[in-house]
């Protein structure tokens, strides 16, 4: 099978579509116009050559019945007549033909003079033939001009209104990378006692609707604030009561519900401040093999540390330690044994042996309040680390690996050089 033609990839754009279709319709205007013009003067000219040949004909035809000298240009059988016209002529009938005699174009008259012969005359059509040629000259070069000036114009008034297509679409895209600031802020649209057009309500359109969603995010986003604030207040003082009560199973029980709650109060608070994009980095230079191997002892975790590369690189240490605890204690609680972290360079990876992640995390991400399958938790883990990976400038992906169990991989930005070398280790 032949590979199928495809054409370049600049070719889809609507400059260039817009442009060939342009030439498309000129050319086909240029050539009917120039067709007609071509056609109307060439039977003009014609028309005019044939009626002054059949009129010098008619005076030939005269002198000839009347026995006086035919004139130079006249004859009986001349050379170079044109066989279709003396066939013509030998019939009883006139007729007239351009052709070429002596390489020179030639109008010629002929009728029947007696006998199957052919009286003719000829006069030189190159004055004809050279206007008609001219004018051919002259069609061409100004429909070229006129394809080019229109074909310019109109890419000219294609390219306005793709570029505003094109900064509505980079509007569209900085909204969906969360930048809700964003605004296309098209002059037409801004004014209503200007003509609309389509680009402009397109552009108008994006713009109420990310006013819209801004607001209703915020909205959200204090709403969360202020009820995770809210909550520290009484939690504090539930805590503290908790603390005072005799030892038992009960006070156990209020001890772990309380200590929950503090938990999801810290990290509803730090869910707002990200979605805030208040966070500010503390860069600093860290391995991250050691780096890695802190955040599993203080997970207090059974979690194996593979060293394949170690790497050093510029980040936000408490923020770092933050997505990893969150990974490892993500992958123990709803994943299976073993836990490996790998450190390769600036990637590390999570993984652990259970049933892995749902379908929709691994397409859409991590969501917060949303488990599946029996699962406990509020599904704020992931998200707060998907969050600190933003803030550092990595990025954070949730697979599942083909013979079972997730996979969390990290790429972090790198500074500086890989450090080769650093054998394998285990916690």
């Amino acid at each position: 099978m032949r590979p199928s033609l495809r054409l370049p990839h600049w070719t889809a754009t609507l400059t260039w579509k817009a442009a060939a279709f342009i030439a498309v319709m000129c050319c086909c205007l240029v050539a009917l116009l120039g067709a007609l013009v071509h056609v109307s003067v060439t039977d003009q000219t014609v028309g005019e050559a044939r009626d002054r040949a059949l009129g010098r004909l008619a005076d030939v035809t005269a002198a000839y019945e009347a026995g006086e000298r035919l004139p130079p240009d006249a004859g009986v059988d001349p050379p170079g007549l044109p066989p279709r016209l003396r066939r013509l002529a030998a019939e009883g009938k006139r007729g007239t033909m351009v052709g070429e005699h002596d390489a020179h174009p030639t109008m010629w008259a002929a009728g029947p003079a007696g006998g199957g012969r052919a009286l003719a005359v000829q006069f030189d059509y190159a004055q004809g033939a050279h206007a008609i040629d001219a004018l051919d000259r002259a069609i061409v070069w100004s429909s070229a001009l006129a394809i080019g000036v229109t074909l310019l114009v109109g890419v000219f008034a294609v390219t306005r209104v793709t570029r505003r297509l094109h900064a509505t679409a980079r509007v569209a895209r900085r909204i969906s990378a969360g930048d809700l600031d964003a605004r296309v802020n098209d002059p037409r649209a801004q004014d209503p006692t200007r003509p609309q057009d389509e680009v402009a309500a397109v552009a108008g359109a994006l713009d109420t609707m990310a006013s819209s969603l801004q607001a209703k995010l915020l909205s959200e986003q204090r709403f969360t604030a202020d009820v995770a604030h809210e909550l520290r207040t009484p939690l504090t003082g539930l805590h503290a009561a908790a603390e005072l009560l005799p030892p038992g199973r009960p006070t156990e029980l209020v001890r772990d519900r309380v200590a929950t709650l503090r938990t999801l109060t810290e990290d509803l608070l730090e869910i707002s401040r990200l979605d805030a994009r208040t966070e500010r980095l503390e860069l600093d230079s860290e391995p991250l093999v050691p780096l890695a191997e802190r955040v599993v002892r203080a997970s207090g975790t059974d979690t194996e540390v593979r060293a394949v590369r170690d790497a050093r690189v510029e980040t936000d240490r408490r923020r770092l330690e933050r997505v990893l605890g969150n990974l490892v204690a993500n992958a123990h609680k709803h994943g299976g044994d073993p836990v490996v972290l790998t450190v390769d360079g600036p990637v590390v990876t999570v993984r652990d042996h259970g049933s892995g992640y749902p379908a929709y995390l691994v397409e859409h991400g991590p969501q917060r309040f949303r488990t599946e399958g029996g699962a406990t938790g509020h599904g704020l883990g992931l998200t707060i680390a998907l969050g600190q990976a933003e803030v550092l400038g990595a990025r954070l992906e949730f697979a599942n690996a083909p013979d079972g169990g997730a996979v969390a991989t990290l790429t972090l930005p790198q500074e500086g050089r890989t450090e080769p070398g650093v054998p394998d280790g285990g916690l």
